[in-house]
């Protein structure tokens, strides 16, 4: 029980930080609601449950490979300038869907994948694998198996915790934001995901030349 509590508040300063996934989950939870919010939670967590399997067969190496980690950088700045533009050229679009008036809603699926997707970088995948991969490893060496899963489910359930509480907060201020502070609030996320775009086509940049050179 004591490892599976700690597990859980390290799984809590995991999500934390803000980053992409943040940035997604609170853009959807304020334009499309608490459903689809968390369907970019659900993403982002489906990678880290891959993640912990990955570790758990041994397969964690593989990401440290730099022909592995630099077309996902790419790949991430891409895809990640795409939702910030979305964002922005969409943000002046009326928030109700049910009115007759607003744009369709997207899918839960669209905004589950992206939350995958937003998931899948270098950061993110390297992040898992040196903190909390030796964090498991040891887990795993020092009390077997069943220590090892105890603590990847307090991981998750701690992430699974902060996102609750994350679009909780979101649902209940959407209500008391007007038109155009959400669209404020969507026009910025929107920035803030072309920048971590910046930041990720920087690492593509930086990993290229060191392999090049």
């Amino acid at each position: 029980m004591e490892i599976y509590v700690k597990f859980i508040l390290i799984g809590l300063a995991i999500a934390m930080p803000v980053g992409a996934i943040t940035v997604e989950m609170t853009k959807q939870g304020l334009r499309n609601g608490f459903l689809h919010g968390w369907a970019v939670g659900l993403g982002g967590m489906t990678l880290d449950m891959a993640l912990i399997i990955a570790m758990y067969f041994g397969f964690a190496a593989l990401l440290s490979i730099p022909f592995v980690q630099i077309p996902l950088w790419l790949a991430g700045a891409g895809f990640l300038a795409y939702l910030g533009y979305d964002s922005i050229r969409n943000s002046d679009v009326n928030l109700s869907t049910t009115d007759g008036k607003g744009a369709q809603a997207p899918s839960f699926w669209r905004t589950y994948r992206n939350g995958l997707l937003v998931a899948i970088s270098p950061g993110n995948l390297m992040f898992w694998v040196s903190v909390f991969g030796v964090v498991l490893s040891d887990s795993y060496q020092s009390a077997g198996k069943l220590s090892f899963i105890i603590a990847a489910i307090g991981i998750l359930c701690g992430i699974l915790l902060h996102d609750l509480g994350l679009l909780t907060i979101v649902s209940i201020t959407r209500k008391m934001m007007s038109p155009k502070m959400v669209q404020l609030v969507s026009s910025l996320a929107g920035v803030l995901l072309i920048g971590f775009a910046f930041y990720f086509l920087y690492k593509f940049v930086i990993a290229l030349w060191q392999v090049v050179f």
